[in-house]
C-alpha cells in the first residue's frame, strides 16, 4: 500500500458504508474470485502483492479459511475485534511513535519485514515513518500486540479531539475508515458531517467488539479450522 494506497474509489465507498447501512438495490457485489453472488456482509481476503482487499463468498472464504492455501499470495482477513480499554499508550510514547495526526493503524507487514503505521487522509492511506523502537516499548507493555496476524490484523488508534481509544481488528476495518475519510471529507477541516460518520464509525465498531486485555498476547484461532486440522491457527477474516 503506497502513500495513497491502492483501492479504487468505489470500492472505498463500498468499505465506508456502514455495516447496518444496505447497498443500493442496483449494486449487487460479488465474489471477486468465482463471480457469485454474495451479501453485503462478507468475509474478505487480502492480495499480499497490492495489499488489495477481495470479497469473498463462503465457500471461497472456506477454501482460504487454512494458512497454507493462499500459496503465499493470499491470507483470509480474520474476524477478530478487541477494545483494548487498558492499552498503555502514554502520550510521551505516541508522540514517540511519531505518527503526525491523532488516528492510525499499524500492522506486521511481511513484505517489508517489520511493522508498518499508516493514517487515514483525503488522499488515501499514508504512511508515516515508524520509530521501531517506541514501537517495541508500545509491544513490551502491551503483549496482546504480539499477537496480531501479519498483514491482515491491525492496531486501531483513535485520539482524535481528546479520545483515547483503541482496538485490535481486521486491516478491512482500517481500509473502511480510510474509505470514509476519503471520499467524504471535505475542506480543510472536513466538515461536521464527516465527524459524525467518522464517530458513528468508532461506535458501531465498539458495538462488534469484545472487551480485550493489553496483557493478552494469544493468537487467533479459528473453530472451523481448529475442528478440521487440530491446531492450525487461522489467518484473517474480511
Amino acid at each position: 500500500m503506497g502513500a495513497n494506497g491502492t483501492l479504487g474509489s468505489s470500492r472505498l465507498r463500498r468499505l465506508a458504508q456502514s455495516p447496518t447501512e444496505p447497498l443500493p438495490s442496483a449494486v449487487q457485489e460479488r465474489c471477486e474470485l468465482c463471480n457469485e453472488p454474495i451479501p453485503s456482509e462478507h468475509r474478505h481476503l487480502m492480495d499480499l502483492d497490492t495489499r488489495e482487499l477481495m470479497c469473498a463468498c463462503q465457500p471461497c472464504k472456506i477454501l482460504f479459511d487454512r494458512g497454507a492455501a493462499g500459496g503465499g499470495h493470499y491470507k483470509l482477513v480474520p474476524d477478530r475485534r478487541l477494545s483494548l480499554v487498558d492499552l498503555e499508550l502514554s502520550d510521551p510514547l505516541w508522540d514517540g511513535l511519531r505518527v503526525p495526526v491523532d488516528m492510525a493503524f499499524f500492522f506486521h507487514s511481511t513484505e517489508a519485514g517489520q511493522v508498518q503505521a499508516f493514517y487515514p487522509s483525503p488522499m488515501g492511506p499514508t504512511e508515516s515513518l515508524l520509530k521501531l523502537e517506541a514501537w517495541q516499548e508500545l509491544e513490551q507493555a502491551n503483549p496482546v500486540l504480539r499477537s496480531m496476524a501479519p498483514d491482515v490484523e491491525a492496531l486501531l488508534v483513535n485520539r482524535s479531539r481528546g479520545a483515547r481509544q483503541h482496538w485490535l481488528v481486521p486491516i478491512d476495518e482500517c481500509y473502511a475508515l480510510v474509505g470514509l475519510i476519503r471520499t467524504r471529507w471535505r475542506g480543510l477541516s472536513g466538515g461536521k458531517e464527516v465527524w459524525g460518520e467518522i464517530d458513528r464509525f468508532f461506535s458501531e465498531l465498539d458495538g462488534r467488539s469484545r472487551p480485550g486485555s493489553r496483557q493478552d498476547g494469544r493468537k487467533p484461532t479459528n473453530a472451523a479450522a481448529v475442528s478440521a486440522v487440530g491446531t492450525q491457527e487461522a489467518t484473517w477474516r474480511g
